[in-house]
């Protein structure tokens, strides 16, 4: 069991709510575990074919735990690093398709997770930043790397140097998000979970495995 997780398997594919929402769902050491032992393990299931990733509360992920990071010695913070990009690669190398479904905050090591994403989708009342600079850090999950892949290197620059927070409906103009939506992500999130266990787990595995190889279709 999961004590900072939940875990929702339906027909095929599977619900994963970080519940933390006291800490408005920071990624600590103990979730990264969590969630890296629960997407490895659904990974190897032949019988889902998507995957739902959501927050509890209003965030989605607000980013590591900043009090977990103040701690970290040179060497414990490389381990911290390691293990938010080792988490992130088996997320975007899943033979499922993995969906982000965001509601709220989603910031700095949380908008890291949700581009390793297959897809995102987002209600209006959603936002994004990379906060880093204003606390003289920056991210060390792979998310400079993946920003700039989805909205280009100038867009991706500017949002880590100046920590600017955009709106849901600026996230999907520059391609941070897919679709935006006013209330329930999750409906469409479903939608599409449902469509691709309809189209089975084959099939997307395969499409999958042509990006992953490629870089393109």
């Amino acid at each position: 069991m999961s004590a900072n997780l939940l875990i929702d398997e339906r027909s095929e594919y599977v619900v994963i709510t970080i519940n933390r929402a006291s800490a408005f769902n920071t990624l600590s050491i103990d979730t990264l575990n969590e969630l890296s032992d629960s997407f490895r393990s659904i990974g190897n299931r032949d019988d889902i074919a998507a995957i739902i990733l959501t927050g509890t509360g209003d965030s989605f992920a607000a980013g590591a735990d900043i009090k977990e990071l103040s701690s970290l010695t040179p060497q414990s913070a490389i381990e911290f690093s390691e293990r938010g990009q080792d988490l992130f690669t088996l997320i975007e190398r899943l033979p499922q398709l993995v969906i982000a479904a965001i509601d709220g905050y989603c910031l700095g090591g949380g908008l890291d997770l949700a581009l390793a994403c297959d897809i995102r989708y987002a209600t209006s009342r959603s936002t994004f930043a990379h906060p880093g600079a204003k606390l003289g850090i920056i991210t060390g999950f792979g998310g400079t790397t993946r920003l700039a892949d989805a909205v280009g290197i100038a867009s991706a620059s500017r949002l880590f140097t100046t920590a600017e927070r955009i709106d849901a409906l600026k996230a999907q103009r520059i391609g941070v998000v897919q679709q935006v939506v006013e209330d329930d992500v999750m409906a469409i999130a479903i939608s599409v979970a449902e469509s691709a266990v309809a189209q089975g787990r084959k099939t997307i595995s395969c499409f999958k495995e042509i990006i992953n190889q490629t870089g393109r279709v």
